[in-house]
């Protein structure tokens, strides 16, 4: 059994391609992942955290093998 590797996705993408990678990880539409980010980032006063955490996400999780 291999393990599941988290990558950032490259038909899944809206910016980097965090959530799409996220969605595809957790086997759930990327959209709903954008969703609740975007919901966490506005109602937990997350907001600026928010963002920079998406930018650290981008930055860290590797790009999908081609």
């Amino acid at each position: 059994m291999t393990a599941k590797k988290l990558y950032r996705s490259r038909q899944q993408r809206m910016l980097s391609g965090v959530c799409g990678g996220l969605g595809a990880y957790l086997n759930v539409d990327p959209t709903i992942i954008r969703l609740v980010w975007v919901l966490l980032s506005i109602f937990f006063s997350l907001g600026f955290g928010g963002l920079i955490a998406y930018i650290i996400c981008a930055l860290i999780i590797p790009e999908e093998p081609a």
